[in-house]
């Protein structure tokens, strides 16, 4: 009898600073396998932070166009089953659901927009299939993005509570910092930090479970605050400490803040497009770890879309 070959399935994340791909299947042993990332930058949430923003014409059609390879990619992979979500930009524009149906007619499959609750929840679901958290039974999980914060507490490796709030770095970049392409200066980063602690402080979300202890971090900023710090260390990324500290974070923090917009675009590690973003970015996590009384976080690449993969193959 010939043997079926294994389901790959593909999950594209259109995110408000990138737009992801994972393929993956389900191993032998019945885990989460990696068979192909890729990832574009193509920020489509410029606009965020206004009273009704709405998505640019050119930020679509950068969108668009990364969706489609993309999805060719997926399949000159092998993808069998292709998945689509957005996340906070297309949720909160006022024309989110028509870029949805302009995916569609491009590449035949609608994105499913989540609301913030399901993006926690799937946020929270991947960090399950992360293989060196195993052992952890009691943690919290922050994921930042261009357009919100998720915080996802879990007791028994169960979700006990989850949050998204409006505190992604486009969003808070764009109301607190007047001119990305200047040093930030220490005003910005403080109301930066305020307003996140606010968000934090109204949202109710309990953090006693990691009082003192390590939280752990997705996301972009945490991703490029490790390769940073990493290549200062001399390791290539996936042999970097995913131990980002609060004192590296405070840090690299003041040292990019000083920094004119093409200087930052020449940090080894940063990428030239996040880098208009990041010193607010910077500023939210440090009000977080702050807030959460912990004096580290533990970096994971495995989030939504390692959630959603998991969640179509029936991993649990």
């Amino acid at each position: 009898m010939a043997t079926v070959p294994p389901a790959v399935v593909a999950v594209i994340d259109i995110g408000s600073n990138s737009i992801k791909l994972l393929l993956a299947t389900r191993s032998p042993a019945g885990e989460l396998a990696v068979v192909h990332t890729r990832s574009i930058d193509a920020r489509i949430s410029a606009g965020i932070s206004r009273d009704r923003p709405s998505l640019s014409e050119q930020g679509v059609a950068s969108a668009l166009s990364a969706v489609q390879w993309l999805a060719s990619d997926a399949t000159a992979q092998g993808a069998t089953d292709l998945r689509i979500v957005a996340t906070s930009a297309v949720r909160d524009a006022s024309n989110g659901h028509e870029f949805r149906e302009r995916v569609r007619a491009m590449v035949g499959v609608a994105p499913q927009i989540l609301t913030g609750d399901e993006e926690a929840a799937l946020i929270g679901r991947g960090l399950l299939c992360d293989p060196a958290l195993r052992e952890l039974r009691d943690f919290t999980v922050c994921d930042l993005g261009g357009g919100s914060l998720e915080c996802i507490g879990f007791a028994e490796r169960t979700i006990r509570g989850k949050v998204s709030l409006p505190l992604g770095c486009v969003r808070l970049t764009e109301r607190f910092v007047t001119d990305p392409t200047a040093p930030v200066p220490s005003d910005a980063l403080a109301a930066v930090a305020a307003h996140t602690r606010k968000g934090l402080v109204g949202s109710g979300f309990d953090f006693t479970a990691t009082r003192g202890a390590i939280l752990v971090g997705t996301g972009g900023t945490i991703s490029t605050a490790r390769a940073i710090l990493g290549r200062r260390a001399g390791r290539k990324f996936d042999a970097s400490n995913p131990l980002v500290t609060l004192v590296g974070l405070r840090g690299l923090m003041s040292e990019v803040a000083a920094l004119r917009l093409a200087e930052r675009q020449a940090v080894p590690g940063l990428a030239a497009t996040r880098a208009d973003v990041f010193p607010a970015a910077l500023a939210t996590v440090v009000a977080l770890l702050e807030h959460a009384d912990a004096d580290a976080v533990h970096h994971s690449v495995c989030n939504l879309r390692y959630g959603l993969a998991a969640e179509a193959l029936g991993i649990r």
